[in-house]
């Protein structure tokens, strides 16, 4: 879908205001200002068969006995991208509405690569929620941990690309549903009696409350099942209130982690400004109880620290056209070997060829515009590793 310029600044217009005193439309889960000009049109909002209020996002119930399942935890939304490259948001002429949110960028991912994955989190009451569960199901993700929220929206972030692929975000929720997960919706099932191999979860849903207290319960369900916890900070500074507030939050629940995946910005934003090519550097950010800290540099591939060993895997070289998702492509991408057989993390060798694998996942994602829609086929990354010699 291509979104028209000026029909974007109208949603976004809608989709910004937090004035309690404008009316809520119950038509399209929308607020609508007063001030909302006779252009405005609001069509019948029609919830698909079956969804229900802050339940599950598939109301028939999932049998999950997989003991290789990966549960991911925190925000999904819709990315606008744009269809063109090198411009302002002003100057972009139209946008491709593509699903997102690094955990579900992550499940469907894992899904993708042929593994078992489930996502909690929360959308709105709306169709752009229903349209993200919808998805989430369609990808064979176990969406039961879904809740959808009848007064706030799903969040919204509109994308810049430059010319290189790299891009920049605006985002869209004030509050956004995904904000306000509260500890009682978490379906803990999913951890505790599905036999989870791994909770994966980012920072983004420690900002505010209640999800804040949600996504700390959830880690520490997982850590009492004795579930993996797997950690990618994924840094959206205009998300939180300053830096520092940002640092804090991030390394709040730093030694919860047993794998931790960061990039280079990353690092150096964590340290203040210490070079992230420094393993001395990187080695701080160890602690006693981590397993695997891994370190993506784009293009250039990945680091990998453990107690026993360190070492450098070379990414693949490919035109990149949106690096949205890269990172979770590449999360996606180990997580769904490591889950097969926790044994990689004692075997260099053989970690060595998983996150060869994971940098396959990722160079690849970034050779399509948007997240979700990027993110390879286990077949696709097999077919690449054969045909590059690294």
């Amino acid at each position: 879908m291509a979104l028209n310029t000026a029909a974007a600044a109208s949603a976004a217009s809608c989709v910004s205001v937090s004035n309690p005193n404008f009316p809520r439309s119950p038509l399209f889960g929308f607020s609508v200002s007063r001030k909302a000009g006779p252009s405005l049109r609001l069509r019948p909002f029609r919830f698909p068969q079956g969804c229900t209020r802050a339940i599950s996002g598939d109301n028939v119930p999932h049998e999950t006995n997989d003991s290789s399942l990966i549960v991911c935890f925190g925000e999904m939304l819709i990315d606008f991208v744009p269809t063109v490259s090198g411009l302002s948001l002003a100057e972009s002429p139209a946008f491709k509405k593509a699903p997102g949110g690094a955990p579900a960028n992550v499940a469907v991912g894992i899904s993708r690569l042929g593994g078992s994955s489930a996502f909690i989190g929360k959308v709105g009451e709306d169709e752009f929620g229903y349209m993200l569960a919808d998805i989430l199901k369609k990808n064979n993700v176990n969406n039961q941990g879904m809740r959808f929220d009848p007064g706030a929206r799903t969040a919204l972030a509109f994308v810049t690309l430059r010319n290189d692929g790299e891009r920049e975000f605006m985002f869209y929720r004030n509050p956004s549903a995904d904000m306000l997960l509260e500890e009682s919706e978490l379906d803990l099932d999913l951890i505790k009696k599905a036999s989870a191999k791994i909770f994966h979860y980012g920072s983004i849903s420690l900002i505010t409350e209640p999800c804040k207290s949600a996504h700390i319960a959830a880690i520490k369900a997982a850590k009492d099942a004795e579930v993996l916890l797997s950690y990618d900070p994924n840094l959206r500074l205009p998300l939180w209130p300053s830096e520092e507030s940002a640092r804090e939050g991030i390394l709040s629940i730093w030694d919860t982690a047993d794998i931790i995946k960061v990039s280079e910005e990353e690092i150096s934003f964590l340290t203040k400004g210490e070079d992230p090519y420094d393993d001395a550097v990187v080695r701080k950010l160890f602690h006693p109880n981590l397993k695997l800290l891994l370190v993506t540099e784009g293009a250039d591939g990945c680091r990998y620290y453990s107690k026993e060993f360190t070492g450098r895997v070379q990414g693949l070289k490919v035109d990149a056209v949106d690096t949205t998702g890269a990172g979770d492509a590449f999360v996606a991408g180990i997580l769904s070997q490591l889950s097969k057989d926790l044994s990689l993390l004692q075997d260099e060798e053989r970690l060595r060829e998983a996150l060869r694998f994971a940098n396959a996942c990722g160079a690849l994602t970034v050779m399509e515009r948007g997240a979700i829609p990027a993110l390879p086929s286990k077949q696709t990354v097999l077919d690449t590793l054969l045909k590059v010699v690294v």
